[in-house]
């Protein structure tokens, strides 16, 4: 598993498509981080990186499909996915592996957007817990939309297909956010109650409030789970309709 998780990778940074992924996510984060100055009415430089991921959610959850596009659907289409279908190894090792590459250069373009805070930090002042829960539970609320790009990518053999359809489920999973809030589903309060659950806004909520919730933490690697175990139900559906 190891050897797969390091040749995948590898293969982001050995070509330019990781450098231009990161550049996007570091200009984004940038203009963020920009117009979070402007808009202080202070001249001292205190305020929650937070806000600034949960603001800019939205924009970069246009990223991670090109991240997550090619897992598997490249694979399909170039054929080479018969040489780990047939491999001494298991399918959930190779999901798993897959999954962890691209949360590895997810993480270190996280890594890379923390010379923002040092700037805040050696101008002004940051709030501690703020940043540092604001920075775990943007990425775990990322680790959902990754295992889904995933997921999206497992159903096709089209890398641009697989972008579209990660985009499209992780647009609805923010849309789930909002519609519960709505005044339909506020009228209904089991209703409300059943989608108040599911909700990652909510969940990133209380992060971004500098607080620590084991309940939520174990709600984003659940829910993870759940959709890599999908991911492997359905490579496995396929590998044996081959026989």
């Amino acid at each position: 598993m190891f050897a797969l998780y390091k040749k995948e990778v590898q293969s982001y940074f050995c070509s330019p498509f990781a450098y231009v992924v990161s550049a996007l996510f570091l200009m984004v984060f940038s203009l963020s981080f920009i117009n979070g100055i402007s808009n202080m009415d202070s001249n001292v430089l205190k305020f929650s990186f937070s806000n600034i991921f949960y603001n800019s959610f939205f924009y970069f959850i246009f990223l991670i499909p090109l991240l997550t596009m090619r897992t598997f659907a490249e694979e399909r289409k170039s054929k080479t996915e018969t040489i780990w279908l047939s491999a001494p190894i298991t399918i959930p090792q190779v999901v798993f592996a897959k999954f962890f590459a691209v949360a590895t250069v997810f993480l270190l373009m996280m890594v890379l957007s923390l010379f923002f805070p040092l700037i805040a930090l050696w101008h002004g002042s940051v709030i501690g817990s703020s940043l540092v829960c604001g920075y775990l539970g943007f990425f775990l609320w990322s680790l959902v939309c990754i295992a889904i790009g995933v997921m999206m990518s497992a159903l096709t053999d089209n890398p641009i297909l697989a972008a579209v359809f990660g985009e499209a489920a992780m647009i609805a999973v923010i849309f789930l956010d909002n519609f519960t809030q709505s005044d339909l589903i506020q009228s209904l309060p089991v209703v409300a109650k059943i989608f108040g659950w599911f909700s990652t806004e909510t969940r990133y909520g209380a992060f971004s409030q500098g607080l620590f919730s084991l309940a939520d933490l174990m709600f984003f690697i659940t829910i993870t789970l759940v959709v890599l175990i999908w991911t492997i139900i359905i490579i496995e559906k396929r590998r044996w309709s081959r026989g």
